[in-house]
């Protein structure tokens, strides 16, 4: 397994800050944010460290050279959106920029793209089924004609009442990977997959692995946090921040080593990444600096 870092807590920092961050902290890879420019729409969105609308093959190789000087491998361009926003045109927007990740992934050899399936967070889950069997299979074929891999993150997008009541993603449990996999039988379709975000779902984060270890492309590193005292105050009904919070690597409750036991058992051998979220180390670029520090040195007990 090869660790590395997910670029979009390194907001304000340009490409090859970023870049030259990370060689310095000595990761073997990074996971780009590419956001349109100009777009934060929340916390930790928004950020651009490769413009992916000015794509072209002099800016392609620009970028992987840098890359190679500071051994530092891509291991997925990444952007979160919701492709199945309730507002036609913001889900055209967001599709017509997933193409161009999928796009710039292709032409630097990525292969790779990180990203959401979104849901339309008023309608219910098989309203959403239906629209992701409406939505996604040309998204996928797209990527498929150009050797680019999709892998989705489990998070449900649901942390407070922006997302509320369903969330902005529908690929968040087991028994819905199932049905969606189902829809689109592809090698190509698949996961990245965040053990934290079953921690505030009160699910388990282990025996997935097993069931689905040939869909899972691209892992995160990231904690969660869950005060029993809150959620025996507010119950499961409540915002989810009201009774979680994200936490750096060791902080919160995911066992580590029993996770990474398990990636080992299925013999993933792929790109895993921390991904930083905790607002307790915001407010200054040392700070920043300091949670990512300690996140790897956490993470190399099990991880080198």
């Amino acid at each position: 397994m090869k660790l590395g870092l997910v670029s979009a807590i390194l907001d304000g920092w340009n490409f090859e800050e970023m870049i030259d961050t990370v060689s310095e902290m000595g990761f073997a890879c990074v996971e780009v944010a590419c956001w349109p420019q100009g777009k934060a729409e929340r916390r930790y969105a928004g950020v651009s460290h490769i413009d992916v609308s000015e794509m072209t093959d002099e800016k392609a190789a620009y970028i992987l050279d840098y890359c190679k000087q500071k051994n530092v491998e891509i291991s997925a361009l990444a952007f979160y959106p919701n492709t199945m926003d309730g507002n036609l045109e913001k889900r055209q927007e967001n599709i017509a920029h997933l193409k161009k990740v999928i796009e710039a992934s292709a032409r630097l050899g990525v292969n790779m793209v990180t990203t959401f399936i979104g849901r339309d967070s008023e309608k219910s889950v098989e309203e959403n089924i239906e629209l992701f069997r409406e939505i996604w299979p040309p998204i996928i074929a797209y990527a498929e004609e150009r050797k680019v891999k999709i892998a989705i993150e489990n998070c449900p997008m649901l942390f407070g009442r922006d997302q509320w009541p369903g969330g902005q993603n529908l690929m968040t449990t087991p028994v819905i990977w199932r049905k969606l996999f189902g829809i689109i039988d592809s090698e190509y379709f698949g996961l990245n997959y965040d053990p934290s975000h079953f921690i505030w779902q009160q699910m388990d984060y282990i025996k997935p692995l097993y069931e689905f270890k040939n869909k899972i492309f691209h892992v995160h590193y990231k904690d969660i946090k869950l005060y029993r005292d809150r959620l025996e105050e507010c119950g499961v009904m409540a915002y989810p921040l009201d009774y979680m919070s994200p936490k750096l690597p060791g902080f919160g409750d995911v066992n580590w080593g029993y996770y990474v036991s398990a990636l080992t058992d299925i013999g993933y051998e792929g790109y895993t990444c921390i991904e930083v979220e905790d607002k307790a180390f915001e407010g200054s670029r040392e700070r920043v600096l300091d949670s990512i520090r300690l996140s790897k040195r956490y993470l190399e007990q099990f991880v080198i």
